[in-house]
């Protein structure tokens, strides 16, 4: 293909629609070898069949939380912020029981949620304010978080020369800020791995949908470091990177 040929294939996957928390389109083109030592999944349902009152934090669509339905208690709540996914869980979730809250959980000021509220808050790949999860969860409740290391991505950020967006994102920024908010660590583990892409295109897609990857990216401004990893791949060099996860669960003094 000719360098005009390749940026108009990249242009197409720049645009193709993107909503929830939906990655099938990469199916096939994206992996990762990451081996974790625990499941979220596995735990958050474990935990959502002994509790009366629980939300999910930043829940997407509502993707994991449907996966979860089987498990659900009396009581459930899910925040989201980004408009398309606040319409879409909505519409997937509210017809369940499940009501779903406008709100961006990574501020400083007071969520619409009263003071142990809940004894089960659950919370994969979103934001949170530690204070506020202390706040609102019940004396003995529970904290579930799976979340994406800040040296996820370390080497693809150096290779399009990206600044990093979120220095505080491990473990030793927010356990002692939970400990601060009245909470006791239960489990804290990390793990690490690389994914990677089978086309420079399947790149481009993830890098429009997880946009703090690579602030500002598009294809015609980074054209130079697309074609740049073109030819890694025509090399036969694999555009694999860095990802690491961790997870933490907390319980609530009473």
């Amino acid at each position: 293909m000719t360098h005009d040929d390749l940026l108009a294939a990249w242009r197409h996957e720049e645009q193709e629609p993107f909503s929830g928390w939906d990655f099938s389109y990469l199916d096939g083109r994206h992996w990762t070898n990451e081996v974790k030592s625990w499941s979220y999944m596995d735990r958050a349902a474990e935990l959502l069949q002994h509790a009366k009152a629980a939300i999910d934090l930043d829940t997407g669509g509502g993707e994991k939380l449907l996966e979860l339905r089987q498990h659900w208690p009396p009581k459930l709540c899910a925040t989201e912020s980004y408009p398309p996914n606040v319409k879409l869980a909505t519409e997937r979730l509210s017809p369940l029981g499940v009501r779903v809250f406008d709100v961006e959980m990574t501020n400083h000021g007071p969520v619409p949620f009263s003071n142990g509220e809940f004894d089960l808050v659950l919370n994969r790949h979103g934001g949170f304010n530690p204070s506020e999860v202390g706040r609102i969860l019940a004396p003995g409740g529970t904290f579930l978080t799976q979340q994406v290391h800040v040296d996820t991505n370390c080497d693809l950020r150096i290779a399009f020369d990206a600044d990093l967006l979120w220095p505080d994102a491990h473990p030793g920024y927010y356990v002692p800020r939970l400990e601060a908010a009245g909470m006791q660590m239960i489990d804290v583990q990390e793990s690490t791995g690389k994914h990677g892409f089978n086309d420079v295109g399947a790149l481009v897609f993830y890098l429009k949908v997880i946009p703090w990857t690579v602030p500002g990216f598009s294809v015609e401004t980074h054209r130079d470091y697309l074609f740049t990893l073109k030819d890694k791949l025509d090399r036969g060099q694999p555009l694999a990177f860095e990802w690491k996860s961790y997870l933490i669960e907390a319980r609530r003094q009473p």
